[in-house]
């Protein structure tokens, strides 16, 4: 028995294994895993300084200035908000669903996702939106739009499921360009 491997000895044997290599290749002894609560989630205090460092993106990196998809030379879309998204769609969106509690948004992913809201005209409805920002330039396709709506059920009064009218995402995503718009004018770009 001690020459062969037993599942147990074999998981053990090939965690420890996975485990060296991926710390082979992360190279930087200062890279300590930092858990934050809230919009930013897990970073490392290297992404934190990088990030600090080059507004957001890593310098040198694969993604980072002339990485992957593009040049130094590239023009850079940057309005000094410190979003990884446009920041007249960013803006736009929460002013657009500023009548709804927020339940979560995050500037960097561009996702904001509102918590239930009960219209006073239809206690028995309530709705919810999640508006995903998938661009960082000014497009009419930058913006998507979600909405969710639920009813209360003639017996037992829980929510259930009910259909939204397409019209309603199509009207919240224009409210949302156009209110874009505006502050790209106001803002002088």
């Amino acid at each position: 028995m001690s020459g062969s491997l037993t599942p147990l000895r074999l998981l053990v044997v090939l965690t420890g294994a996975l485990a060296l290599g991926l710390t082979a290749c992360g190279g930087d002894s200062g890279n300590v895993k930092e858990t934050r609560s809230g919009q930013s989630g897990d970073r490392t205090t290297r992404d934190m300084r990088a990030g600090l460092a080059s507004g957001g993106q890593e310098q040198g990196s694969l993604f980072g200035p002339g990485g992957l998809f593009g040049s130094k030379a590239e023009k850079k879309d940057d309005t000094g908000t410190g979003v990884a998204v446009n920041a007249y769609l960013w803006r736009a969106s929460l002013d657009t669903i500023n009548f709804i509690p927020l339940v979560s948004a995050d500037p960097f992913g561009g996702v904001i996702i509102t918590d239930w809201y009960t219209p006073a005209e239809t206690p028995n409805e309530r709705m919810k939106v999640q508006v995903t920002i998938l661009d960082r330039e000014l497009r009419a396709d930058g913006v998507r739009v979600s909405v969710f709506k639920q009813q209360t059920a003639p017996r037992g009064g829980n929510w259930v499921d009910a259909q939204v009218d397409p019209r309603t995402q199509i009207d919240i995503e224009n409210a949302i360009l156009t209110r874009a718009r505006q502050l790209r004018i106001a803002g002088g770009s």
